[in-house]
C-alpha cells in the first residue's frame, strides 16, 4: 500500500460521502415534489378542470432539483471510481 493508493481511497471516500450528504436531500425533495404534483394533477382531473398548457413553477423546481441530484450522483460515481482505482494502482 503506497501513498498513491491511500490518497485515492481517501479522496474517493470523501467524494462519496459528500455526494451522499449533499445529493440525497435534493433527491428526496424532488420525489416529494413530484408526488405532490401528481396528486394535484389527479385532483384537478377528477374535478374536471383543464390542466395548464405551460410548465408550472413546480415543474421548473423539479427540473432544478433533478439537475442538482444528478450532479451529486456523478460526483459519487467518480468517488467510487477513485476507490476502485486505489485498489487497481500498484
Amino acid at each position: 500500500m503506497g501513498p498513491l493508493n491511500l490518497g485515492l481511497w481517501v479522496a474517493g471516500v470523501a467524494l462519496v460521502a459528500a455526494a451522499y450528504l449533499r445529493g440525497v436531500p435534493y433527491y428526496r425533495r424532488y420525489q416529494a415534489l413530484r408526488a405532490q404534483q401528481e396528486n394535484i394533477r389527479r385532483y384537478e382531473t377528477w374535478r374536471g378542470r383543464p390542466t395548464e398548457a405551460g410548465p408550472s413553477s413546480a415543474d421548473l423546481m423539479e427540473a432544478e432539483l433533478r439537475r442538482r441530484a444528478r450532479s451529486w450522483l456523478v460526483a459519487g460515481v467518480v468517488g467510487a471510481a477513485l476507490i476502485v482505482a486505489g485498489f487497481a494502482v500498484r
